[in-house]
């Protein structure tokens, strides 16, 4: 968006388009149909209110949604989906959603899985990804070794899970389940930092991680 100021009154602009809203929501059912899991794309819109720019975003969601019968689609207004996430997460699957309720809704998200230390994050274009934690750099745990290695552990996971489809690679693929089912078995031994319930440090936790890649 853009963002502007007329004496004591200040404007942003919110840019919406047909061609990256047809983008995201592709990626989104692309993803749900890889995580063959519950098959399921929730648009996440304001439509109501911002009739013209959700409006459109709403409505090339459902153009793409036709295209991908096998994946069950649904909306929400973006007010009910922050409620609904925390009632009933297990409802979801993929979320699809404009920028600022993405970042929104993601920190609400990784909170509900034990905070940002959980969640990794990727930006991914047509022929490069970039794959990071969703959080900040920390400076008040540096040196400490109590912060959370998942998020970056799993973003090298989501790095080699998007290098194993762009490129037909089965053993990037094999990697990244690896890594996931490293991580899966360290927090079920607690061999985790304090944030999540053990005792290691960082460098212990994600040791444990990289004992448990099978």
């Amino acid at each position: 968006g853009f963002e502007f100021s007329l004496g004591d009154t200040a404007v942003a602009l919110r840019v919406i388009t047909r061609k990256n809203t047809d983008r995201i929501a592709r990626k989104g059912f692309e993803i749900a149909r890889m995580r063959n899991g519950k098959r399921k794309v929730t648009a996440i819109h304001k439509a109501n209110v911002m009739r013209v720019t959700d409006g459109l975003f709403a409505s090339v969601c459902r153009e793409v949604a036709k295209q991908y019968p096998d994946i069950a689609f649904n909306e929400l207004y973006v007010d009910a989906a922050s409620m609904r996430l925390i009632k009933e997460p297990q409802d979801f699957d993929v979320l699809v959603t404009p920028n600022m309720f993405g970042d929104i809704l993601s920190d609400e998200a990784a909170q509900l899985i034990g905070g940002l230390g959980m969640a990794p994050g990727a930006n991914i274009g047509d022929n490069f990804a970039l794959f990071e934690p969703i959080h900040g750099s920390a400076p008040n745990r540096a040196g400490k070794q109590t912060a959370n290695p998942i998020s970056m552990i799993l973003a090298a996971k989501m790095m080699l899970d998007w290098l194993g489809e762009r490129y037909s690679d089965a053993k990037c693929g094999q990697a990244a389940k690896a890594i996931e089912n490293g991580v899966i078995e360290a927090l079920q031994s607690k061999q985790t930092v304090p944030d999540c319930g053990g005792k290691l440090t960082t460098i212990g936790m994600a040791k444990a991680i990289a004992a448990a890649l099978k």
